[in-house]
Formats: structure tokens, sequence, C-alpha cells
């Protein structure tokens, strides 16, 4: 056969695996919270929409929505 393969290799002992660094540690818990408060935020933004209780042509009711008057221009 092609390639020169003779089995698989042996190891004389257990791996060795290291613990992260605290490093690696801290930016997982910032970035993985990030995350899910991303997550969180845009399901609290979409959810209804994406579950099927709102339809998105029908905006968003409420969020700081400012009436204009006729005859204004903004």
């Amino acid at each position: 056969m092609a390639g020169g393969h003779h089995g698989p290799k042996s190891y004389s002992g257990p791996i060795d695996i290291h613990p992260p660094r605290r490093f690696y540690r801290i930016s997982n818990l910032v970035l993985g919270g990030a995350m899910w408060f991303w997550i969180m935020y845009r399901l609290k933004e979409d959810g209804p929409v994406l579950f099927g209780f709102r339809h998105p042509w029908e905006g968003h009711h409420g969020g700081g929505h400012v009436e204009h008057k006729e005859g204004e221009h903004h």
C-alpha cells in the first residue's frame, strides 16, 4: 500500500494535558458572557416575530417613537 503506514502510534504513558492559562479562562468567561447577552437581547427584540406572535411589518411598540405633527419636517 502507498504511504508507508505501519499501524497506529503507541504512547508510553497517558497523554499529558496542560490546564489552560488564566488569560484563556478569563477571556472564555468574558466572550461567552457577551455572546449569551447578545443572544438574549436579540431574542427579546425579535422573539415575537421569530415565534409567530407578531408580524415583522407591524413595527415595534414603544421604544421612544416620536409622533410628528403635520407640517413639521424631521
